[in-house]
């Protein structure tokens, strides 16, 4: 299986893509990142990954369309804080980079592939809301995109599927020290163990995160297109009993 990645230096997209690299059944790994990945990253060592630096998410050299779509499945979580940014900013990161992409997959040629779709796995949050009616910026514009996401049409050969993470947080130090501002580690430490106790349906631990992002892409749980945290829990939860009853 041929598997494209963004984000990977993001907490949820570290944790993906290490996952990715220790499961079998993935050949290839095209990372599509804006700059050279940091030395920082743990990474098993692996013969199986590309990074591609894009300058721009917006503007792809011409032939790597062709090539994306020769990968059977994506994992989009490329992202940003809405903290800061204005309304086009966060729009442009959020929605523009990923209907970009699925958008350039299909004039590539995945509306014309035989056999199985496209499967696009986007790292969403718990609290998008697709109707638009939102005031809060993060909800509006992640809803608006998922929304884009739900309504491509058949003949794109794109399967879309929308994972909606609640909290979590690096659980390595060396990623907690580059990814985490100073101040979010220190919310992190106090937030986790009130999270897991008073309201963990809405936490989720990153490894459980990265494992569930890669078997959605290889096609598991195909039949559900809409992943709550709660919901990628149960399902975490009951392969692990299950591959314990064997």
């Amino acid at each position: 299986m041929k598997l494209v990645l963004t984000g990977v230096t993001g907490a949820a997209g570290i944790q993906i893509f290490r996952q990715a690299v220790l499961d079998a059944a993935i050949t290839k790994i095209t990372v599509l990142s804006r700059r050279a990945l940091p030395s920082w990253m743990d990474i098993p060592e692996n013969d199986k990954t590309e990074v591609i630096v894009l300058k721009d998410f917006l503007d792809y050299p011409s032939d790597l369309p062709a090539r994306l779509a020769g990968h059977d499945a994506c994992i989009w979580a490329l992202g940003k804080s809405s903290v800061g940014l204005s309304d086009e900013e966060y729009t442009r990161i959020t929605y523009d980079y990923t209907t970009h992409f699925v958008n350039s997959l299909q004039e590539a040629g995945t509306k014309d592939k035989t056999g199985e779709p496209f499967r696009f796995v986007f790292v969403s949050g718990e609290g998008a809301d697709p109707s638009g009616k939102s005031n809060v910026k993060f909800a509006r514009i992640k809803g608006m995109t998922e929304k884009a996401l739900f309504d491509l049409p058949p003949s794109s050969n794109i399967n879309a599927s929308v994972m909606r993470p609640g909290y979590f947080f690096p659980s390595k130090a060396s990623d907690r020290e580059n990814i985490r501002s100073r101040i979010a580690r220190s919310t992190d430490c106090l937030m986790t163990p009130i999270m897991k106790t008073i309201l963990p349906s809405m936490y989720i631990p990153v490894e459980d995160l990265g494992l569930f992002a890669v078997e959605a892409a290889k096609g598991r749980w195909s039949e559900e297109k809409l992943f709550p945290n709660s919901r990628m829990r149960e399902l975490i939860k009951a392969s692990r009993t299950l591959e314990n009853q064997q």
